[in-house]
């Protein structure tokens, strides 16, 4: 067949019924090669899922196949080529070039075009074209990750359909017609999720966020099983010291999502104070105040990083990382030696990128060997000879480094388990209490026979679950899954059950709701009736706790109100890149009335549209905690300006500043101006 020679068959195995299995990611996918190709493209289309780990040079090989063919049908059908926008017609030069020779712009006649005497008119095309885009995000100075969002493609893709003549939206046609006609696509979004909320309840997530001077941003979310949604920011910067300000704020965010609606309010811990959650439970007496699960985690995580002998073996890991990446010889031999991967790994935080990379290094651990012992790397004087190179080998060679890293990764990786669950933005409540439990129970057994290191490790464990993230939500929420009430091997339930009955009293407050609970409970805990029916078993491992007491919970009505309403909360908050700049100027002082609206609706728009297209674009293979680039910025890559190689070893790592894009999320530097929220 002539569809075997196309050249996107070497990414892929062919397999039986018209189905391809990327080998890049392992997916099987219905529909042959074509859907394969839209796959390697990441472009949203077709209904099929991009590809997590697919090489950018096939992405743009794949993308310049797809484009050649449509350009292809579309040469075939004569079009009428018009200008989109009628305020601003075409003139005579707007079929030409976007870097006209004839009426150059400033950029142009800065960096001329090149001319390409051998290329094809169709490559020189596309190449003025990846030629005017490069200038306009760096004359513009915006961020290059932009590239990789679905939308980017998508208005190139659209804007080519329009033909020669198009002219772009103007500032003021996008900064009024277009922020309002999207602002309320987005809003309407939200309402058609607001309707859900009388059933499965929903979450109020209050993040703080301050820039360790006097500025102090309060951001709220609303959370529920179908998505996560932006709702306000308000600056609190003036307002630390006056105790009724917060208890206020809190009473009109309620009032925006109907307090009946609202089951948790997950705050941090700079707002985890008495004074507002009297106010709030007092007040609202079927409510509960949670603390964000991952800022917790991710505090034991960075607590386990202190510990002298991880710290030590941290910085030594650092060592060889930064000489690796702060030498292009020795970066591209390693590239070479791992077949392209990456030795670290940068996370959502300080302490998760830690680890993250602490795990990636042992994994290369033979290949960097080989790569130090290689002749290719000895013969080198340029960095062969260079005391940090004597200093990388030593630790290479080091058996106690190797433990030390072989037991971080033991330990580390139950927590980043929990953290992964809890951070992805699923209803993860009914899960948290067995994932810590399990995590605790890790470390007895890994360090069953060292008595000192499991008190170490426990201890600060069992410090922030019981001062931070223990909630009796928490635990009613394991009573009530269907996978913990029904696993014999789960010990635990007899010691959460009393915490699932005063959860239950908060939640039905009269005798006439409680009615009959009591034999309702017996029906669930025993699987009377259609709780025990085959298929209500079957569907335990295979749908959320929520959904399975939605199907299979109608034998006892009121516990299954309950039990969905708590099943369906999120623990933590949303894993999305902080727009910190953004925010900022959003509140300055300078801006007038009707720019900080503007900048909210921006701050509006964009945030959602970023929380919208993490979850869509989410492969099962993505881990929630990494992300894409490596930060170039962080300990384990940038040098100190003053660091002698003899420092290495012996140096700490200092407290990070706010504008670390690796711990913007719950880094203690930009949650740990306490006097801006003591209450």
């Amino acid at each position: 067949m002539v569809r075997e020679k196309d050249v996107c068959w070497e990414y892929a195995d062919k397999l039986d019924g018209n189905k391809v299995r990327c080998k890049f990611c392992s997916r099987i996918l219905n529909g042959g090669i074509s859907r394969l190709k839209h796959h390697l493209s990441r472009i949203p289309s077709k209904g099929v899922n991009p590809c997590s780990k697919v090489r950018d040079d096939v992405t743009d090989k794949v993308r310049a196949i797809i484009a050649s063919k449509d350009d292809g049908k579309e040469n075939s059908i004569p079009k009428k080529q018009k200008p989109v926008e009628a305020k601003s017609p075409v003139n005579s030069s707007a079929s030409k070039s976007l870097i006209s020779i004839d009426t150059p712009s400033p950029i142009a006649k800065i960096f001329p075009p090149l001319t390409m005497v051998t290329s094809s008119p169709a490559t020189n095309d596309q190449e003025n074209a990846d030629r005017s885009i490069a200038l306009f995000f760096f004359e513009n100075k915006l961020d290059i990750s932009a590239a990789r969002s679905m939308s980017y493609q998508l208005m190139i893709d659209a804007v080519g359909k329009c033909g020669i003549g198009f002219r772009g939206p103007s500032a003021e046609t996008l900064k009024t017609i277009w922020l309002e006609r999207i602002k309320s696509e987005v809003s309407l979004q939200t309402k058609d999720i607001e309707k859900e909320w009388a059933t499965t309840g929903c979450t109020i997530i209050a993040e703080t966020w301050t820039d360790n001077k006097s500025k102090a941003l309060i951001n709220f979310f609303v959370s529920s099983p179908s998505r996560t949604f932006f709702h306000k920011s308000v600056d609190v910067s003036s307002h630390h010291k006056n105790i009724k300000f917060y208890p206020d704020l809190f009473d009109s965010i309620l009032q925006d999502f109907g307090p009946e609606n609202v089951v948790q309010i997950i705050v941090d811990n700079n707002l985890n104070c008495i004074g507002l959650s009297n106010h709030l439970l007092q007040n609202y007496g079927t409510m509960f105040m949670s603390p964000c699960a991952s800022h917790c985690v991710n505090a034991i995580l960075e607590e386990f990083s202190k510990v002298d002998w991880v710290n030590r073996c941290i910085l030594q890991a650092q060592a060889i990382s930064k000489f690796v990446y702060n030498n292009s010889g020795v970066l591209d031999l390693m590239k070479k030696f791992t077949g392209g991967q990456e030795i670290i790994k940068t996370g959502i935080t300080k302490p998760v990128s830690n680890f993250l990379s602490l795990q990636s290094i042992l994994k290369q651990r033979s290949r960097l060997k080989h790569m130090f012992n290689s002749p290719e790397f000895s013969s080198n004087p340029v960095y062969a000879n260079k005391s940090q190179s004597m200093t990388c080998i030593e630790i290479l060679d080091d058996g106690e480094f190797w433990r030390a890293v072989e037991e971080c990764v033991a330990f580390s990786e139950p927590f980043l388990k929990v953290l992964r669950e809890v951070s992805g933005g699923k209803p993860a409540m009914g899960y948290i209490y067995e994932l810590m439990t399990r995590a605790k129970e890790s470390i007895r057994t890994y360090y069953i026979m060292d008595e000192i290191k499991c008190k170490t490790f426990l201890d600060i464990v069992d410090k922030n679950w019981h001062n931070h993230l223990h909630s009796p939500l928490h635990a009613a929420a394991a009573f009530l899954n269907p996978s913990i009430q029904y696993n014999p091997e789960i010990k635990f339930l007899r010691s959460i059950k009393e915490d699932f009955l005063r959860v239950l009293e908060k939640l039905l407050p009269t005798p006439e709701l409680r009615r009959d609970i009591t034999n309702q409970i017996l029906l669930f805990t025993r699987a009377t009736g259609m709780f025990g029916c085959n298929l209500a078993k079957e569907a335990i491992d295979t749908v959320s706790p929520g959904l399975w007491w939605e199907q299979y919970g109608d034998a006892a009505p009121m516990l299954q109100r309950v039990a969905i309403r708590i099943l369906s909360q999120v623990c933590s908050t949303p894993t999305v890149e902080k727009q910190w700049n953004t925010f900022k100027q959003i509140h300055s002082e300078k801006r007038n009335k009707i720019d900080k609206e503007t900048l909210n609706d921006l701050a509006y728009i964009s945030y959602n549209l970023k929380l919208s297209r993490s979850t869509k674009s989410k492969s099962p293979e993505s881990d929630p905690l990494q992300l894409d680039d490596i930060d170039m910025t962080s300990e384990w890559v940038e040098e100190a300006e003053s660091s002698s190689p003899t420092q290495w070893l012996d140096r700490f790592g200092s407290a990070l500043d706010g504008s670390d894009l690796n711990t913007r999320q719950f880094s203690a530097a930009i949650f740990g101006s306490a006097d801006l929220f003591g209450l």
